[in-house]
């Protein structure tokens, strides 16, 4: 079974983690850099693409990281896989309660019509914040599951 589930895990959780980096080196950037309209424009469209994505590849590595932490065959790697599961449910959280929010209220603004209160409004910072703490989780928990197949090989 863990012969399976590793690179599995491994799979889900480097495609989350690599979208997150992708959107820190690049994405972010962008949407940081554009005026409002743009702005508006160009977060939608991202969101519609890692919106549906993004929760399968977390909560396969949350199910595979419960697998190999009951049943691992070494005691430490059993440790690494589990020490991951708060880290993705915490970048879970981030986005069911911090990114996911905006990504919906920014695709249901029309990019021409802006409220008159846009710029106060104005989601990017707090977005870039959680993305990048959310970021941060994914890279952890991808770190600590390379340590948990190392310790099997």
């Amino acid at each position: 079974m863990t012969a399976l589930v590793v690179p599995l895990v491994l799979l889900a959780n480097g495609l989350a983690a690599g979208v997150l980096v992708g959107t820190q080196l690049g994405g972010w950037p962008l949407l940081a850099a554009l005026p409002p309209r743009q702005y508006v424009h160009a977060h939608a469209y991202f969101a519609t693409r890692y919106d549906p994505f993004m929760p399968v590849c977390f909560l396969g590595t949350v199910l595979g990281d419960l697998v190999l932490a009951a049943g691992a065959d070494r005691a430490a790697a059993r440790w690494a896989f589990g020490v991951s599961v708060p880290l993705v449910l915490a970048a879970i959280a981030i986005s069911v309660t911090r990114n996911v929010p905006v990504n919906r209220w920014i695709r249901a603004l029309d990019p021409q019509a802006l409220p008159p209160d846009f710029a106060a409004r104005d989601p990017r910072p707090r977005w870039g914040a959680w993305n990048r703490g959310r970021c941060v989780l994914a890279v952890m928990a991808l770190l600590t599951n390379c340590l948990g197949t190392g310790l099997l090989l």
